[in-house]
């Protein structure tokens, strides 16, 4: 039997929804539980092994016990080796870095692990680039380009993997972000090593790219643009970002760069929302919903903006909502489409087709929104 190997960091993506901007540290963990958030790596982590079902009788599956991993590998009828049980309830990077180590020791084909960029920076620690990884994105930030695009490319490229194709291997970058810093919209990232990932571009996400220093100018006539044609009586959720940040500025009203802030009459409703408050908003009011694309990536939904769920989105619209982007941005995609995943497939079925997208004052250009 092949063996694969499979870690899932319970706790990862909780901070979300509920606008923490990650759960690294026990106590803003305690913060997302008390502020209602659920654990999202379980479901993701079963998105990804549906895909590896045509090959289950032929597929042993090293893991670690409870929902580590065990209890969504047996859930779906694979076979499994327990080779690490955590001590604690609430598991923490520690038991990412001993699992990881264990189940190295079994010679596994391929080690899945389930998370965001710190988990992926747990498993560098202990592994090293001497074994073949594949993250299956759940966290917060997944900036590290070791992460699928989604849970179930994950799941397609890791059965290319145990099938046997042909599929290219690279070393590539382990970056994190200081969260305390985030958390007060500073951004600090440290390259941490190279995790050896199997590669393929249809299936792998892209490193986020920074928005270059030059590109002020046109943020502010995109903000002058849309603060200019702003209605009265609309509530307007603004999504994290620095082309955002700029529509912020423009009406002076206090911001945060990674969060999302509700406004209306031009005056701050919310600022930091969570998705409980904006759906707060969303029922109470008409509304429109502004975002602008990751540099680099390319995704409107899905990546460090969770509170703006498929929950809100319903109840928004797709006809209300608007995205903005320097056009530096549209041309570092090179023809590919903007990415949505909500988790919702429905909601990312809604979401696809051609937008306007505005790109300086008075100038739109057309581009294609695709779900994964």
């Amino acid at each position: 039997m092949k063996k694969i190997g499979l870690i899932v960091n319970p706790i990862a993506g909780m901070g979300g929804k509920v606008g923490l901007k990650g759960t690294d540290g026990t106590h803003i963990l305690d913060k997302a539980i008390r502020l209602g958030a659920i654990p999202e790596a379980p479901a993701k982590t079963i998105k990804a092994l549906e895909k590896l079902l045509p090959v289950r009788d032929r597929l042993l599956i090293v893991t670690c016990s409870g929902n580590m991993g065990q209890e969504e590998a047996e859930n779906l009828g694979f076979q499994t080796k327990i080779v690490y049980k955590p001590k604690k309830t609430i598991t923490d990077s520690n038991d990412t870095k001993l699992a990881a180590k264990k189940i190295k020791e079994e010679e596994v084909e391929l080690l899945l692990f389930v998370g965001g960029d710190g988990t992926a920076r747990d498993v560098y620690e202990s592994v090293g680039n001497r074994q073949l990884v594949l993250g299956i994105p759940a966290g917060v930030k997944i900036h590290s380009p070791v992460y699928a695009n989604t849970p179930e490319k994950a799941g397609e490229l890791a059965l290319l993997c145990v099938m046997g194709k042909n599929i290219a291997v690279r070393e590539e970058e382990v970056v994190d972000i200081d969260e305390e810093a985030f958390r007060r919209d500073m951004v600090r990232t440290q390259l941490y090593g190279y995790l050896k990932v199997p590669v393929d571009k249809k299936f792998m996400q892209n490193k986020k790219a920074p928005t270059p220093l030059g590109e002020e100018a046109t943020q502010k006539a995109i903000a002058l643009d849309i603060v200019d044609h702003m209605e009265k009586e609309i509530c307007y959720i603004i999504g994290p970002g620095t082309t955002t940040r700029a529509i912020m500025q423009a009406l002076r009203l206090p911001y945060t760069l990674l969060g999302v802030d509700v406004v209306m009459n031009r005056k701050i409703m919310k600022k930091d929302a969570s998705e409980s408050d904006l759906l707060n908003y969303v029922n109470q009011y008409p509304s429109k919903l502004i975002l602008t694309p990751t540099g680099g990536q390319g995704y409107l939904l899905g990546r460090g903006n969770q509170q703006i769920s498929g929950d809100v989105i319903k109840k928004v619209g797709k006809e209300n909502i608007i995205i903005v982007s320097t056009n530096s941005k549209i041309i570092e995609l090179r023809g590919k489409p903007l990415l949505v995943y909500t988790g919702d497939k429905k909601v990312d079925e809604m979401l696809k087709g051609y937008y306007r997208v505005k790109v300086g004052y008075g100038m739109e250009v057309m581009y294609r929104v695709e779900g994964e």
